[in-house]
């Protein structure tokens, strides 16, 4: 009978009032998720929950994604507020309880709640009476202590950036926010009364061990600049030599690793070539007449996937054990969005017509822009294409995203006089410079020169695209 009963104790004393919550943790929404930013609520606190309704708007390293419950309920409490930023996977982010059960009751399990290794050597516990914690009166005040703990840790983003920038302890802080939540303006409160910015210059004093201390105290040259900049204050204006630090996304962190893997770890080979788009334009010119509106970036979405279908060998990604051959030929298209580059995929382009191509990329683009891509839309493409021709580059080199061979950067098309060798006359050119960017690896420097070679005679006869 006592053996039965003590499990139920346990349980009693990490949820007091007998409702035990269902856990509510930040999921992995992407292979190469770590972290997430709570982006909004959807759900409120005593709203009923199905299975397959959406609770809140998680940011990944990607995009923005829906998080739907998997089970029956009520949202009890909300852990992470709307804004909280780097959220650990695994971090306890809400709780829900049972249909029936008083959501209002519902407490918060302690963080070393899910230690239950603690339970089960009850041996030892008889064995050694000098453990005395087997108190059961008190489990109400140490519930509320670990409760008050776990709440007097909570950060608004704001007031964790003003207390990591100048060094102070959050437990210093007296929370003013929602359920014992430290706001941007407690943060302030603390800076005002703190003595830390005091504290900097006093430390070049014992630096310099001479006992005269009068070189310590002569004040730098007027034009001289400081050694360490001084740190900015927030809500007031930074003074020459500060700075201030600009969070970064969750996307902006992975393109900054992505960039840096790709241009430190692969070798980068560089090829370019001018393509004649006059055929391209009267191509538009002709279409548009029968309300078929297609862009230049179309055709070139088109012209390389046909020119890797007639060229495999190009359509390879790197594994770390060597090449893999690509049996599907999907583009991926760049495409600048407030939060950082991203790459949807246009599936099977080569074998898509040039206005199926066109209806795919604006839906992809506007999804991208509004960070509501899923997953698939934006994982295993097999080859890129970067335009900056709209803004007015005439060339460029892209770097590659690992871990496919290639990427073809784009640039604007201009009017250039040529000499045409048959009657010796000069002719105006609309000529469009493109470069490849290609692993070393995979693509040499005469396969990236044929790949081009056939690019160009895609895109100079389009009617070629159609017979591939």
């Amino acid at each position: 009978m006592s053996t039965s009963l003590r499990p139920g104790f346990v349980l009693f004393c990490f949820y007091p009032l007998g409702v035990t919550p269902v856990k509510v943790e930040m999921p992995a929404l992407s292979p190469t998720m770590e972290e997430g930013n709570i982006v909004k609520w959807l759900k409120k606190e005593g709203e009923a929950v199905s299975a397959g309704d959406a609770l809140c708007e998680i940011e990944t390293d990607k995009a923005v994604v829906t998080l739907e419950s998997n089970d029956d309920g009520v949202l009890a409490k909300i852990l992470m507020e709307e804004g909280s930023r780097n959220v650990r996977l695994g971090t306890l982010i809400a709780l829900m309880v049972e249909e029936g059960q008083d959501w209002k009751q519902a407490e918060i399990p302690p963080p070393d709640a899910a230690a239950p290794s603690a339970a089960p050597p009850a041996k030892h516990a008889a064995a050694a009476p000098v453990v005395p914690p087997a108190a059961p009166s008190p489990p109400t005040p140490a519930t509320k202590l670990s409760y008050t703990l776990f709440f007097s840790l909570r950060l608004s983003p704001a007031a964790r950036n003003i207390l990591d920038t100048h060094g102070l302890d959050p437990k210093l802080a007296t929370p003013t926010g929602p359920r014992g939540l430290i706001t941007k303006e407690d943060a302030l409160n603390l800076l005002k009364t703190s003595p830390a910015p005091k504290a900097t210059p006093a430390m070049a004093a014992p630096a310099a061990p001479s006992p005269v201390p009068t070189p310590a105290a002569t004040p730098p040259p007027p034009g001289s600049r400081p050694n360490i900049p001084p740190l900015s204050v927030p809500g007031k204006p930074g003074a020459p030599g500060t700075f201030t630090e600009i969070p970064a996304t969750n996307v902006r962190r992975v393109i900054a690793q992505r960039l840096t893997q790709s241009k430190t770890t692969i070798p980068h080979a560089y090829a370019s070539v001018d393509c004649d788009m006059a055929a391209i334009i009267q191509l538009r010119k002709d279409l548009a007449k029968e309300q078929i509106k297609v862009s230049v970036n179309d055709f070139i979405i088109k012209a390389a996937a046909v020119t890797l279908k007639e060229m495999p060998e190009v359509n390879v990604t790197w594994s770390g054990d060597g090449p893999r051959a690509l049996d599907s030929i999907h583009i991926s298209i760049a495409v600048a969005t407030d939060k950082g580059l991203i790459t949807p995929i246009i599936k099977d382009a080569a074998n898509k017509g040039v206005q199926e191509i066109s209806a795919n990329a604006k839906a992809l683009a506007q999804k991208a822009r509004d960070g509501k891509l899923l997953p698939e839309e934006y994982q295993g493409g097999s080859f890129s294409i970067s335009n900056l021709g709209m803004f007015g580059i005439s060339g460029f080199s892209a770097v590659i995203n690992p871990p496919q061979a290639c990427i073809l950067a784009v640039g604007t098309s201009r009017a250039e006089l040529r000499l045409r060798q048959d009657d010796q006359t000069l002719h105006t050119h609309q000529l469009m410079t493109v470069t490849l960017s290609s692993d070393g690896r995979l693509v040499d420097d005469e396969v990236a020169s044929r790949f081009l070679d056939k690019f160009r005679a895609n895109l100079e006869q389009p009617r070629r695209m159609a017979l591939a």
